[in-house]
């Protein structure tokens, strides 16, 4: 990963992942059992989608008891249920057919995104995700935040538009003392 290491869950992931499928010719992670290199729609299918759904953002799996709920909004907009013996069934059944969907890449977006809104300097976030150009990260991967007005006038509110003038030392008279006998 450029610019650092991985999240540890992420690690952890990634190595019960490698120790079920093989690495592709060039060492590529998403692979079938036999090796070769999983195709975009099939990774969506079998791992993106299941793991939107298991995130809660694909709709719901909830524990009966006795089976499992599934929930979620189809292509029109319409909610929907339906019961499934086991959680994996409820899942691969919302990956298929819940409606709009989070894109994988929309997690490089908002990534870039959530850094420099947070503060993390532009040619450094070009750096992370690849870019040769910041201004490829500023023009596709930033967006202007929501407070940029306030957060522009917070910069000069400490800032004095008003001249600072010196004030010349003003003799004071002087108090002589009398004399004590």
């Amino acid at each position: 990963m450029p610019g650092g290491a991985a999240p540890g869950f992420a690690v952890d992931l990634l190595t019960r992942h490698r120790a079920a499928f093989p690495a592709g010719p060039l060492g590529e992670v998403f692979t079938g059992r036999s090796g070769n290199l999983m195709s975009r729609h099939t990774f969506r299918a079998r791992v993106w989608w299941p793991s939107l759904v298991r995130a809660g953002l694909l709709g719901s799996v909830t524990d009966l008891g006795d089976g499992f709920l599934g929930t979620w909004t189809d292509k029109t907009g319409t909610e929907r249920r339906k019961r499934f013996p086991t959680r994996e069934e409820a899942v691969s059944h919302l990956a298929q057919h819940a409606g709009e969907r989070l894109r994988f890449h929309d997690l490089r977006h908002h990534h870039a995104t959530w850094l420099v809104s947070e503060g993390v300097p532009v040619n450094d976030v070009a750096g992370l995700i690849g870019h040769e150009q910041i201004s490829t990260t500023l023009n596709r991967y930033t967006h202007a935040s929501r407070d940029r007005g306030s957060r522009a006038r917070a910069v000069f509110a400490d800032f004095s538009l008003n001249p600072i003038v010196e004030k010349a030392a003003i003799a004071e008279p002087s108090i002589s003392e009398e004399p004590t006998a």
